[in-house]
């Protein structure tokens, strides 16, 4: 029988209520965006933090109206393989469920390294708070969720992806869902000291190095540079993003927001110790 994965951090990460969540969506989406693009970067932080900026990489991929979107989740629990997909059944949102694209999950399972596997899923926040503004901005849109970790075959998780894609009878999308530099004493992560001279470099320089390897397309880079500079907690989500996005042709990338949680209005008072780095961004097309 088919499986369905609850909304585990409904009413946590976002409005648990179908009336909150569509309020809340309804205001990320009055957003203008005109680009239109095949793969892109999202943040994965809770609404108040970073779901406007999750919606302008949202909308720009529903202006090329996908029947699918594979989504690149980043693993912060235990996951025993290089990328888990989870290839049956549905996910349920406040706004209802997304169903999952079974035949091209079956597509992408056709070769290592990618494994099915639920387990990793269960309680994984990075892809799910994605699927509510997804259902929103596009109600009949079918998803496969993969779980990449960061190693040397993340890159090839999504270059299989991308070149499954292309030959796949349906319009396909990629998000690449990842959260930037987690500074201050609530991370353990301090090399510029405590207060603003610190999460100043955190954003300006420890984020910009490594959305410099974004826009370089560079997938062994992000992976490096995260591994060294804890710069980013998806990097693998985006390596597959980024190898996707190479084998459907797409040599450029189009930052539409690169911020912070303490810049957060909806969020309330700033913490001046603690912030964490948000980035939308494009993968333009080959023909835009």
């Amino acid at each position: 029988m088919p499986s369905t994965r609850p909304p585990v951090f409904a009413g946590r990460f976002y409005p648990a209520s179908a009336d909150a969540c569509q309020q809340l969506a309804t205001e990320y989406f009055q957003q203008p965006v005109t680009a239109a693009a095949t793969g892109a970067i999202v943040p994965h932080a809770g609404w108040i933090y970073s779901g406007s900026t999750a919606a302008l990489s949202i909308t720009a991929i529903a202006n090329t109206q996908p029947e699918v979107v594979v989504l690149f989740g980043a693993p912060h629990g235990p996951d025993p393989n290089a990328a888990s997909v989870y290839a049956r059944g549905t996910w349920d949102t406040p706004l209802g469920p997304l169903r999952i694209d079974q035949k091209l999950a079956d597509r992408f399972l056709q070769h290592a390294p990618l494994d099915a596997s639920t387990t990793p899923h269960l309680h994984e926040h990075s892809i799910e708070v994605q699927l509510p503004l997804l259902k929103h901005r596009l109600p009949d849109v079918k998803i496969v969720p993969i779980l990449v970790r960061p190693g040397p075959v993340a890159a090839e998780v999504g270059r299989h992806c991308g070149e499954e894609a292309r030959e796949y009878e349906h319009r396909v999308a990629f998000l690449g869902s990842t959260d930037l530099t987690h500074y201050g004493p609530a991370f353990g992560f301090e090399p510029h000291g405590r207060g603003l001279a610190g999460l100043r470099w955190a954003k300006d320089v420890n984020d910009r190095r490594l959305i410099g390897l974004i826009e370089a397309l560079d997938a062994d880079g992000v992976l490096r540079d995260a591994g060294q500079h804890h710069s980013a907690c998806g990097s693998g989500a985006i390596a597959a993003t980024i190898g996707a996005m190479r084998a459907l042709g797409s040599t450029q990338y189009l930052e539409l927001r690169h911020t912070t949680s303490t810049e957060a209005e909806a969020a309330g008072e700033p913490d001046p110790f603690n912030a964490v780095g948000y980035e939308a961004g494009v993968f333009l097309n080959p023909q835009a």
